[in-house]
């Protein structure tokens, strides 16, 4: 890790925080978050999560559920309740991969190329026609193609998308969205079309794999007075894995572990030291809810399956946090919200923070998509002011998505007083006494 020459200023206004920061007042006590949240305390969740005997926590490993029982156990520890009263803190669902084996159809009458037809299904024989019950929606000329596509088959509705002709350079990559699939994945047909049809069918015929369990973990501190409204807490716990060879012995050679340590073990560790905070002031009004999502890197099954689970109407907001452990471009005691435009939810938090020295800054990676691209992005299409809060700076993070992603670059007293911003800038949110505006779900393509 390197250090650098803080300026007299900064330490002035790093004092500053530290003294504003440092006593909130308790339903029962006096709190002190600086004993709950510092990096010691960081270092330490984030060392377990990073280690290489997580082996990278991959999506269907056994890093990965090392890494989900270590969550759990801490939210067992802070005292949280299991969602739903479900008597777990692991949110299990599982996986199935398809092979297609034919597929057939017509449009108007016309047989259907089948280089211009994607079918998304977890049935072993599909078959429908326009008296099929699904609903025919535009894909226009001009969309975001990839959000647009993920919108429907994270809908948990039955689609039958005409998708302009527009996008027939693009139109294959659609195959890509049927590696992973829920075992209960609702069904979603795309065709390559200039116009809707009045009529059509389309038949496939897949074989599919044996399903594969996947858990997100999940806590929940209920709230006072509005037990009905929510607030979510989250990040991503798996990464990439093993990337490399293995020695005579077995064991992965040098640099061959993907630690994730910013992506996303700094995340995770934040939303474990807020619930600890949060548990500990035990004056929410609305209920909490915590989360470690599952398969981000995959595609975001996790976070689209917990969406499922939950009503969007009675989530007031949610705070994803992904990659704090590097100083934002604005230096420390910085980061940036992203979706900063979409809802006044931003404007909130830095209102919050008035003389604290630091500061939430809007995205300014706005052409990396960054809003619906983390694990925000299913519940923000639904209007939840869902955003992610970031530091990493995606034009030049010498570390993303490397091996070299490792504990020694992150820096932890900086991780700590971002956490410290947001228990602080969510306070008039989680009372109750602030509530974010929605997102526009009419403008879900920018």
């Amino acid at each position: 890790m390197y250090m650098k020459k803080i300026s007299l200023f900064l330490l002035v206004s790093l004092a500053v925080f530290s003294c504003k920061t440092s006593k909130i007042q308790g339903t029962n006590a006096e709190q002190d978050i600086d004993k709950i949240i510092n990096a010691t305390e960081v270092e330490r969740i984030e060392r377990v999560l990073s280690a290489d005997d997580m082996e990278g926590r991959k999506t269907f490993s056994r890093g990965i559920e090392k890494a989900g029982a270590f969550i759990a156990d801490e939210f067992k520890n802070i005292g949280l309740q299991t969602f739903n009263n479900s008597g777990t803190y692991m949110q299990n669902f599982a996986m199935t991969s398809p092979k297609l084996i034919s597929i057939s159809g017509t449009i108007d009458g016309v047989p259907v190329d089948t280089k211009n037809a994607v079918v998304v299904t977890t049935k072993t024989d599909f078959s429908i026609n326009e008296k099929s019950g699904f609903e025919t929606v535009i894909m226009p000329a001009g969309a975001n193609f990839t959000i647009e596509a993920r919108k429907y088959l994270g809908s948990g509705k039955r689609y039958f998308v005409v998708v302009d002709t527009s996008f027939a350079k693009s139109f294959g990559n659609l195959t890509r969205f049927k590696s992973q699939l829920y075992t209960t994945q609702s069904d979603v047909v795309f065709v390559l079309a200039a116009k809707a049809p009045a009529t059509y069918t389309v038949m496939a015929k897949h074989e599919f794999t044996e399903p594969k369990q996947l858990a997100n973990v999940v806590g929940v501190i209920p709230g006072k007075s509005r037990k009905n409204e929510y607030v979510i807490i989250s990040g991503h716990y798996d990464h990439l894995g093993i990337r490399g060879g293995k020695d005579a012995q077995g064991n992965p050679v040098k640099d061959s572990i993907f630690n994730g340590a910013n992506d996303d073990a700094a995340g995770t560790t934040a939303v474990i030291m807020l619930a600890k905070y949060f548990k500990a002031l035990h004056n929410n009004e609305r209920t909490l809810i915590f989360v470690a999502f599952t398969a981000e890197e995959i595609g975001g099954f996790g976070s689209n399956y917990f969406s499922r689970q939950v009503d969007p109407e009675t989530v007031m907001a949610m705070f994803n946090i992904e990659m704090i452990g590097t100083e934002s471009k604005w230096g420390r005691n910085s980061a940036y919200i992203t979706g900063y435009e979409k809802t006044d939810m931003g404007t909130i938090l830095q209102s919050n923070l008035n003389g604290t020295g630091f500061t939430f800054y809007p995205d300014p990676y706005i052409k990396e998509s960054l809003f619906y691209r983390s694990d925000n992005a299913t519940l923000a299409r639904q209007g939840v002011p869902a955003h992610t809060i970031s530091t990493s700076k995606m034009d030049s993070e010498p570390n993303y998505h490397k091996v070299s992603d490792e504990i020694s670059t992150l820096d932890m007293a900086n991780m700590a007083m971002i956490i410290k911003a947001v228990a602080l800038s969510s306070k008039g949110i989680i009372s109750g006494k602030q509530t974010p505006s929605r997102v526009n779900t009419n403008d879900l393509t920018r």
